[in-house]
Formats: C-alpha cells, sequence, structure tokens
C-alpha cells in the first residue's frame, strides 16, 4: 500500500474520505456494489474474494452508549472498532472508556450523531468527534479495513494511522 492515495474527488467522496484527503497518510479506498442488509458480513465476504485478505483484517465500526462517571459535558456516545468476525463486548469497551456500563446506542442516534447511515458509518469524519476504542487485534495487521462512510465503500488504512486520527484508546474489547 505504500505511497497509494485515493483521492477525495472520486465518486465514493464521504466525510472520512474529505478527511484523509488533508493528511499525507496512506491509504486505499475499496468499493463494491452493495447488494444486501448484512452490510459488515457482505463487506467481509467481497473482501475476502477479492483482495485474498483474511476476514479478521475488516472491521465494523459501532456506536456505544456509555453510562456512569462521564465527566461534565462529555458525550455518553463512542466509537467501538472490532473485526466483523466477532462481537463486541461491551462491559470491556465501557471499562476501557472509564465508564461502568454501555449498550449499542439506537440506529437512529447513531446515525443522527456520525452523520452516517447503518452499514457505513466510519470511525473518520463524523459529525461530532466521540471517544473511540479499537479492539487490540487490530495491532496484528499491516492494515485493516473499516468503512469509507457509505455502504460498500471500505478504507485500507494502517491500524496506527487509524488510532493517532481517532484519538483511539486500543484495548481487549471484542470476543471471540
Amino acid at each position: 500500500m505504500k505511497g497509494v492515495k485515493k483521492a477525495a474527488s472520486t465518486p465514493a467522496n464521504t466525510p472520512a474520505l474529505v478527511a484523509l484527503s488533508h493528511t499525507s497518510l496512506n491509504y486505499r479506498v475499496h468499493t463494491y456494489e452493495n447488494e444486501s442488509e448484512h452490510y459488515g458480513q457482505e463487506a467481509a465476504q467481497v473482501m475476502v474474494d477479492r483482495l485474498g485478505i483474511e476476514p479478521e483484517q475488516i472491521y465494523k465500526t459501532l456506536i456505544i452508549e456509555l453510562s456512569g462517571t462521564l465527566a461534565p459535558g462529555e458525550s455518553p456516545l463512542a466509537v467501538a472498532i472490532v473485526p466483523v468476525t466477532t462481537t463486541l463486548t461491551v462491559k470491556k469497551a465501557a471499562t476501557a472508556l472509564g465508564a461502568h456500563k454501555a449498550h449499542m446506542a439506537a440506529v437512529a442516534l447513531a446515525e443522527k450523531t456520525t452523520g452516517y447511515v447503518a452499514g457505513g458509518i466510519s470511525p473518520l469524519g463524523q459529525k461530532r468527534a466521540l471517544r473511540t476504542v479499537i479492539d487490540e487485534s487490530a495491532l496484528l495487521w499491516d492494515t485493516i479495513f473499516v468503512s469509507g462512510g457509505r455502504r460498500g465503500c471500505d478504507l485500507e488504512i494502517a491500524p496506527g494511522d487509524l488510532i493517532t486520527l481517532t484519538n483511539a484508546i486500543v484495548a481487549d474489547i471484542a470476543a471471540q
């Protein structure tokens, strides 16, 4: 992926791609025709078939709602990024973010807060910057895949770059 960058003027232009275009980071945009309602599973299968990657390299972006010990004015919403082959352990995510409890945010709230539709929520370019935690397994890969901000658009990016861009905490938050 060295030196590969996709311009923000591509047909897949999203706030995530615009945000990346203002950096000097290397990334690659992968698009495909979205044909089902199982976005994470579909993306994983398309990327595995097309690129020959491992499904564990593909990550989903989830919005969770935290409760307990929030600082005044701090949003109760946060981003959790885990492999599509796993499920999020919300208790572990809450602990990593310094909260007592967490649950999945309502879809409408997640969409309104991020500016993206479910199945296309990117950890980058959200309307409101939210605290972010990413599963530690991301560090096992040279690159990982996350949503590019719409269904059928994935970004390939180095996990360290994603962690830096989102100011993410790295923790064990996925259940196998």
